[in-house]
């Protein structure tokens, strides 16, 4: 009895250890979050709907000036219009990305552009971590951009 107690000690101390080393530095995931926005932007160049579908959450909110739509269908529905025509009528980058402690949640932002490059406003993504380096898009605002005199 003794030596199997023994065992599972060091099998547990052998899966902490394991567990602990497998934590992924908040810079890792960082760049996980803005591999996966670039990705998703990657969709629309590509006119790739499906691929556009896989990165938003089931229960992912969208706000735009329109109001906002909620759940995966309701924005599948809503960006559909985006992805019909020959040419993306916009593209996105991020250029800021922050990760929670936890690992969980991000997000990122950064400028969008119009089909000819100039910059048209801003997107703000929240993202949530749902399985291993696999990020999905839970709520998206796009706002204007304004050149605006200080």
């Amino acid at each position: 009895m003794r030596l199997r107690t023994i065992s599972l000690l060091a099998a547990c101390l052998m899966l902490a250890a394991t567990a602990s080393s497998a934590r992924v530095s908040q810079e890792d995931l960082k760049k996980q979050v803005a591999d996966s926005e670039r990705a998703f932007a990657a969709t629309m160049k590509a006119r790739d709907f499906d691929g556009f579908t896989r990165f938003v959450a089931d229960e992912a909110i969208f706000m735009s000036g329109e109001g906002a739509l909620r759940g995966k269908q309701a924005v599948a529905q809503g960006w559909r219009k985006y992805y019909d025509k020959p040419e993306a009528p916009f593209s996105w980058e991020p250029d800021e990305v922050e990760v929670v402690a936890s690992g969980t949640l991000a997000y990122s932002g950064g400028p969008i552009y119009d089909s000819s490059g100039k910059k048209i406003g801003r997107f703000n993504s929240i993202w949530r971590l749902e399985a291993p380096g696999k990020w999905k898009v839970v709520f998206d605002r796009g706002s204007d951009f304004c050149e605006c005199k200080k």
